[in-house]
């Protein structure tokens, strides 16, 4: 199934930019990778599991996994993010039969099924892009096997302030290459700018640089963030609603508090 008209003109490059960021990928990145999924799911190895990299984007997490011992599967929409996941597999696990990456879309059903079902399902910032969020949800839904595991992590529905920022990555990709560069680096400004006087009005060290997270790049979050469309948000509860229908249970939740970025969720499928 293909992403709808408008947001298929407009799509930002997504693969384009997981392209500059495999520059950056080094050991130091890859470890807080493996964090990030030891620390969500509870785990310390993922030996004989099956794991689902869903729009794998880097390939930087079908990576963690693979190191932490998992059966991997990446696939991504975007031909040039299947060529990043290839990229990555091909500099850290060469020939490894264990690791498969292909080119799909979790819109196209006949596709999903022939994947099959998994004990872990990862999808971070992936499904909101799609054109058709609650679609997607519903089918990465159905690949995770019985007692499997569903990470997930899908923009917080800000109301007024995300409506405003679907106005800017429309712009953004409807914009010449200078307007682009103006709007990462105003956004960029901005959110440092409010970054810093966060910090001072706390009494904290406003120059203490700030912890990374999950082995990502700030600037090339940044242009994904600017620019990111298709673009769509949920509430904490609509998700919680939406999955508990579909047999899943909230093992572990971390939202934004109302603000800007990602709510992060796990589930459990039950055994019907």
């Amino acid at each position: 199934m293909k992403a709808p008209a408008e947001a298929a003109a407009d799509r930002f490059a997504f693969g384009e930019n997981w392209t500059r960021f495999l520059a950056t990928v080094n050991d130091e990145r890859i470890d807080e990778a493996e964090a990030s999924l030891k620390t969500m799911l509870e785990v310390e190895r993922l030996d004989g599991r099956t794991f689902l990299d869903l729009g794998s984007g880097s390939g930087l997490f079908s990576l963690a996994a693979r190191r932490l011992g998992a059966k991997v599967t990446s696939f991504d929409f975007d031909p040039d993010s299947v060529s990043c996941t290839e990229e990555v597999k091909r500099r850290y696990f060469p020939e490894d039969t264990a690791w498969a990456v292909h080119s799909g879309s979790v819109l196209d059903r006949p596709f999903m099924a022939r994947l099959g079902s998994f004990d872990v399902v990862y999808s971070w910032g992936v499904l909101h892009h799609t054109g058709a969020m609650w679609d997607a949800i519903d089918a990465t839904c159905a690949s995770v096997a019985p007692e499997g595991l569903l990470f997930i992590a899908l923009y917080n529905d800000q109301g007024g302030t995300s409506r405003r920022w679907l106005a800017i990555k429309k712009r953004y990709n409807r914009s010449s290459t200078l307007v682009r560069w103006f709007l990462v680096l105003a956004v960029g400004f901005y959110q440092e700018t409010r970054a810093v006087l966060q910090q001072i009005t706390r009494l904290r060290n406003p120059l203490q640089p700030s912890r990374k997270r999950r082995g990502m790049s700030r600037w090339h979050n940044l242009v994904d963030w600017v620019g990111g469309y298709p673009f769509e948000v949920a509430k904490p509860e609509s998700v919680l609603d939406f999955c508990r229908k579909r047999g899943f249970e909230l093992i572990r939740l971390t939202t934004m508090g109302g603000g800007l970025g990602c709510n992060e969720f796990v589930f459990r499928r039950r055994r019907t």
